[in-house]
């Protein structure tokens, strides 16, 4: 990385967080109830558990925060870490199975086990991802050994439908169609403390691992065969790198629901600013994901205020028509 790079990154890096601390405090600031500025001070620094406005601050606000904090990073992280392992400007978690895994997985958790507690959840989340993975790699490698980035996508597609509609099948058959869209439209509402001491950890060793697999990454990006001329251990590697996808997207899924598109939009746009060199990507992608994710959420409870949208469906409207211009930009390459 030059000099001129890694100044790019500081810049990117101090700017994101400024940016994510002050969406951090808009969101906690915000909310359908209405509460003055001193009453959010005093409930972070001397909070009164009997007052109900510092009960809303500590026990909804503020998990909620830093929940859309870690989910966005992770899901960032997750698809960039995807599109330079694969060479697929159009590969996140949810493009290859990975979020339609750990959503089949939930919705047996709530049709078979609804007594669940939230680390279990988690835990069948993660196995229903790692499921999903191995079958997109398993037919990718039927006929040919090297990743093909259309057939990945492709596969993953394939995966992610068949997996989908086995949820709803679940869902009408248990009379539990209510409760899976409510997690599957995407959310971070339902965050509570409980649950980031289970989740958060998991999701920041991923983070860190991501950064320390940065380099690899890089090299993976530039193929097989460039990446084996430089000495790195091509298989092993991307082996890692999945594994790091896979806690990562399983963590967030586990953490929001399958929150679309966030992990295809953010790495192209810190690519914009910082270039292709994923040690500049990876670590932007987590700060410029959490920033996305809180701004959505602050956008959720605005729109339809005092009700909320769900936040998937605010990366919905703009990630279809980023997708497709992605796709298009990169036809347009290959042509």
């Amino acid at each position: 990385m030059g000099i001129d790079a890694k100044k790019k990154t500081a810049w990117f890096l101090t700017a994101g967080a400024a940016a994510v601390l002050l969406a951090a405090v808009l969101s906690v600031l915000y909310g359908s109830t209405g509460i003055p500025f001193g009453q959010v001070v005093r409930a972070v620094i001397k909070p009164d558990l009997t007052d109900q406005q510092h009960l809303v601050i500590r026990e909804l606000r503020i998990p909620r925060t830093v929940g859309c904090i870690l989910v966005g990073a992770a899901f960032s992280a997750a698809g960039a870490m995807m599109q330079g392992v694969t060479r697929n400007p159009l590969a996140d978690s949810g493009l290859l199975g990975i979020n339609a895994g750990a959503s089949f997985a939930l919705a047996l958790c709530l049709a078979f086990l609804p007594g669940l507690n939230f680390s279990g959840v988690v835990f069948f989340s993660f196995l229903g991802a790692a499921a999903a993975m191995l079958v997109v790699y398993g037919l990718m490698s039927l006929k040919r050994r090297r990743l093909d980035p259309v057939r990945l996508v492709l596969a993953g597609s394939a995966v992610s439908i068949f997996l989908s509609s086995l949820s709803q099948a679940v869902a009408i058959l248990c009379k539990i169609g209510y409760n899976l869209t409510f997690w599957t439209a995407g959310g971070v509402a339902g965050i509570r403390a409980k649950q980031l001491v289970f989740a958060g950890p998991v999701i920041l060793l991923g983070l860190a691992a991501a950064v320390f697999l940065s380099g690899r990454v890089s090299l993976l990006s530039l193929g097989e065969e460039a990446a084996r001329g430089l000495g790195l251990a091509v298989e092993g590697s991307r082996t890692a790198c999945l594994s790091v996808v896979l806690v990562l997207a399983g963590g967030a899924v586990a953490l929001a629901g399958p929150v679309a598109f966030v992990g295809l939009m953010v790495p192209h746009v810190v690519r914009y600013f910082t270039g292709a060199d994923y040690r500049s990507v990876i670590p932007c992608s987590m700060v410029a994901g959490a920033f996305f994710m809180l701004a959505a959420d602050i956008i959720s409870r605005i729109i339809n205020a005092p009700g909320e949208v769900p936040i998937g469906l605010v990366f919905a409207v703009i990630g279809v028509p980023f997708f497709i211009f992605t796709a298009r930009k990169e036809e347009r390459t290959f042509e």
